[in-house]
């Protein structure tokens, strides 16, 4: 599906490959929840590539690229609340010149999968995440990819809030750590592999 951005490029050189944005809430009060582990799991990519996030106020986001394989990719976390997501997507796609909603993969949270699990979606619905409410909206298509990571229903249907907020520790702790080693990996595969290719290893995974 063909897709045009907003504004024209400001890119310099040849486009990235694929945009990677990892949702999460910005500052010390929400590390280590559940809700942040989209971010942390592309923190950890760029990390595993001894790549520096840098804050870039104009796109609203922490940036870098690497180069995976043949391909070039930005690794991006917006440093905006959740909810506010979709205000990078503009300059981000200014920046990194992407021209198609199939080379944008956002990693996120999702409370319909047992904490840990993975899935690999593309496009569909946003199952209430208002991260991706706000980045279907800012794109006008909901044609993105998807890397879900399981967090598990809370134990009332009203405390979804406080659920996905709440700091973790012991052994959930440990369940969403090994989760983002394993997003991490998944990123890499779609990269390496292509998208339907990583879909039937992940998604397959017990």
């Amino acid at each position: 599906m063909a897709w045009r951005r907003g504004g024209a490029s400001v890119r310099r050189g040849t486009p990235v490959d694929f945009l990677i944005i990892g949702l999460a809430n910005p500052g010390v009060d929400y590390e280590g929840t559940r809700h942040n582990v989209g971010g942390d799991a592309v923190a950890l990519l760029a990390k595993r590539f001894n790549a520096e996030l840098k804050i870039e106020p104009r796109q609203r986001a922490q940036l870098t690229e690497v180069s995976l394989g043949e391909s070039r990719i930005a690794l991006a976390i917006p440093t905006t609340f959740m909810n506010e997501s979709g205000a990078a997507l503009p300059p981000l796609l200014e920046r990194t010149g992407i021209e198609h909603p199939e080379q944008i993969l956002v990693v996120h949270d999702e409370l319909d999968l047992e904490p840990g699990r993975l899935q690999l979606k593309a496009g569909g619905g946003i199952a209430g995440h208002n991260g991706l409410r706000s980045i279907k909206s800012a794109l006008k298509s909901g044609e993105f990819l998807r890397l879900r990571i399981g967090v598990g229903k809370p134990p009332h249907p009203d405390a979804g809030s406080s659920w996905v907020l709440s700091r973790l520790k012991g052994h959930d702790a440990q369940i969403l750590l090994e989760a983002e080693e394993a997003a991490a990996d998944a990123i890499e595969l779609v990269v390496r592999e292509g998208f339907e290719r990583a879909m039937t290893s992940v998604n397959t995974r017990g």
